[in-house]
């Protein structure tokens, strides 16, 4: 079974019209798991994605963020020094990749580093104050957001 009928939780839903489309994605699977990756939350709002990437210079690798979409990809390319190599047994894999991460709209990219073979992503979530919860006064004033914020901490 690979479709899924959204109706009866989009009656009482607005704005997740991106749903199905996600959920297609997550449900195709990965048919290639190299490199393999850790994604890892490091405090409450940062987050690493770490990749193992052992034999990739770091000319070879890019990192594109683009419409929520991170990109990673690994172009093998083969030494032009001119000193041929001839492998009698080759188990580090070093082949072309692509590997894509869907992010959400409050997830920023803020540096990579790339040491002992491992890439390091570090992502920061950024909620904007007029995403963060606040509570609509009933024929009245609104409260401040640090308001809302101090009467959650005292419940």
């Amino acid at each position: 079974m690979r479709t899924f009928d959204f109706a009866p939780l989009l009656r009482s839903s607005i704005g997740f019209e991106n749903l199905n489309r996600l959920v297609d994605l997550a449900t195709r699977g990965e048919g290639d798991a190299y490199p393999p990756y850790n994604i890892e939350k490091v405090s409450e709002d940062t987050y690493r994605i770490s990749m193992a990437t052992a034999g990739f210079t770091r000319d070879e690798l890019d990192i594109t963020a683009q419409d929520n979409v991170l990109t990673i990809t690994g172009r093998a390319t083969e030494p032009t020094d001119g000193d041929k190599r001839e492998f009698l047994h080759r188990g580090i894999g070093k082949r072309a990749f692509e590997r894509r991460f869907q992010l959400a709209d409050t997830i920023r990219v803020t540096g990579a580093s790339y040491t002992d073979g491992l890439l390091n992503i570090e992502l920061v979530r950024e909620v904007p104050e007029h995403k963060k919860p606040r509570t609509i006064a009933i024929d009245g004033q609104s409260p401040t957001i640090e308001a809302v914020n101090d009467a959650r901490q005292a419940a």
